[in-house]
């Protein structure tokens, strides 16, 4: 073997091992997906355990064969339908809710405690066949004479709208005192609707209700509408920005819980993806030891040679022997 070729090979040795101990201390196995689903994910949602930010993933999972994004409570697991980043809003369904199409008994909504966000203020609960004389949400006047409903007297035609032109509450035939209007401030600061407490039977929850769709219930909105906030100044992070407009996912370090961009091919940097793209080099992912790290190879590489690099690189199948013969035989 020629001095060159060795000393080429003892620098190619020298730069893989060097990506190897730099990036594994950085990277996840699994690079963050850019949808779930028909669902875009941006920050500060993430699809699995390093991306995104660390306080959503206990809440928000991607089913990777589903392709289903759900939110997951103490009460139940939600279907997420949509997501509005630009107004932070995350919308979802309830299958135990009663709607115009289907009235079914239920036992509430709750969000944790420790959750990052909470109801938007366009989220309309009403609960259904709530028991006159034992609900708490019916407390008797001081004076005696009679019972007076705690719930939202303004929205008092919500239930009307609902008990007499929604077919499938109505066929129940169950008369409007029973029902009550709330609002999330109402809920308290646990974000909690057990019915079972409440002494109702079921509920329906609706958002962006506007004067012209009140009296039509069966074009309401059901579902709930909740709001998330980045951070105590609910700004959105700078080095999350430049991570995206590079092509990576946002995501953090699982042992650290420090920020962490998601490259390409799984890598992980603490900053963006844009040294991929770098013009002095090419940089393709390489996994070793069940670890991705960067592999380069730098402008003395001929174009066949480069194709062959990326083609073993994003085959991920050949041995490391294989590996190191090859680039003996490339130096």
């Amino acid at each position: 073997m020629s001095l060159k070729r060795s000393s080429s090979s003892f620098f190619l040795f020298l730069f893989f091992y060097f990506f190897f101990f730099f990036f594994s201390t950085h990277v996840s196995s699994q690079a963050c997906q850019k949808t779930c689903g028909q669902i875009p994910i941006k920050y500060p949602l993430g699809t699995g355990s390093g991306c995104g930010d660390p306080r959503f993933t206990r809440h928000i999972t991607c089913d990777t064969d589903q392709q289903t994004l759900t939110l997951t409570t103490h009460t139940g697991c939600y279907p997420i339908t949509s997501v509005d980043y630009a107004k932070q809003m995350i919308y979802v369904t309830d299958s135990s809710m009663s709607t115009c199409a289907c009235t079914r008994p239920s036992q509430g909504f709750g969000l944790d405690w420790d959750a990052p966000f909470s109801f938007h203020d366009d989220t309309v609960f009403t609960l259904l066949d709530c028991s006159i004389d034992e609900s708490p949400v019916f407390t008797p006047l001081s004076n005696g004479t009679g019972r007076v409903s705690l719930c939202d007297r303004q929205s008092s035609s919500i239930c009307t709208f609902l008990y007499s032109n929604c077919r499938a509450i109505s066929l129940i035939n169950l008369q409007v005192s029973t029902c009550c209007v709330y609002v999330p401030l109402d809920l308290g600061p646990s974000f909690e609707m057990d019915l079972k407490k409440l002494k109702c039977s079921s509920y329906s929850g609706f958002y962006n209700l506007g004067p012209a769709q009140e009296s039509h219930p069966e074009n309401w909105n059901y579902g709930i509408a909740l709001k998330y906030k980045f951070n105590v100044f609910d700004e959105y992070p700078v080095v999350c920005g430049a991570c995206e407009r590079s092509n990576g996912a946002c995501g953090y370090n699982t042992q650290t819980s420090s920020f962490a961009c998601n490259c390409p091919g799984g890598i992980n940097t603490t900053s963006d993806c844009f040294f991929l793209y770098n013009s002095g080099s090419i940089l393709l992912p390489w996994r070793m030891g069940g670890v991705p790290f960067v592999m380069g190879c730098f402008l003395d590489c001929d174009e066949s040679a480069l194709k062959e690099l990326e083609v073993l690189a994003l085959a991920n199948s050949i041995g490391e022997h294989q590996r190191m013969e090859w680039l003996e035989e490339k130096a």
